[in-house]
C-alpha cells in the first residue's frame, strides 16, 4: 500500500485526484498506476482502469487470477465492475469513499449474488495517510479562485 500512497502522490503534484494502484501476482509487482482523467482527459482513465489494462496487456489475458489489487482508495461502481470481471483474487483498500464508494459506502458491487465471481475485499490499510492526501488535495483545490 506504500507503494500505491507514493502513485497517489505524483497524480497529485500532476494535479490528478490522488489515487494509487498497485496490483501483484505471485508476491511480485505487476502493475503500478495512478489517476490520468485529466491528463488524458478521460474519464475512465482511473488508477485501477489503467493498472487492469496494463497487466492484461502485460500478461495477456483479460483473466487476472491471483492478483491482489491494492489501492488508495474505495473503488467507485466502473472500477468495481472491472475487478469483477477481470476475475482479481482480492482488493485491498485505503480510506473509503462515502460519496461513490462501490464495495463498502454505497454500493457493494464486489460482492454481489449475481456475480458469477466473487472478490475478496480487506479495508482500512493505511486509511488515514491515504484520506489525508485527498483532504489536502480537496482543501488546495477550494482554495483556488
Amino acid at each position: 500500500m506504500e507503494r500505491a500512497l507514493a502513485q497517489a502522490r505524483q497524480a497529485a503534484d500532476m494535479g490528478e485526484v490522488p489515487v494509487g494502484v498497485v496490483l501483484v501476482r505471485n508476491g511480485s509487482v505487476l502493475v503500478e498506476a495512478h489517476n490520468l482523467i485529466e491528463t488524458t482527459p478521460d474519464a475512465t482513465a482511473h488508477a485501477e482502469m489503467l493498472a487492469l489494462r496494463e497487466a492484461a496487456r502485460l500478461t495477456e489475458s483479460w483473466r487476472l487470477d491471483g492478483v491482489t489489487l491494492y489501492v488508495t482508495l474505495e473503488p467507485c461502481p466502473m472500477c468495481a465492475g472491472a475487478m469483477v470481471l477481470g476475475r482479481i483474487d482480492r482488493l485491498v483498500y485505503g480510506a473509503p469513499d462515502p460519496k461513490k464508494g462501490a464495495v463498502d459506502s454505497v454500493y457493494d458491487v464486489l460482492r454481489h449474488p449475481a456475480n458469477n465471481h466473487r472478490v475478496a475485499v480487506s479495508s482500512g490499510l493505511l486509511a488515514e495517510p491515504a484520506g489525508q492526501l485527498l483532504r489536502e488535495f480537496f482543501a488546495a483545490r477550494r482554495a483556488r479562485p
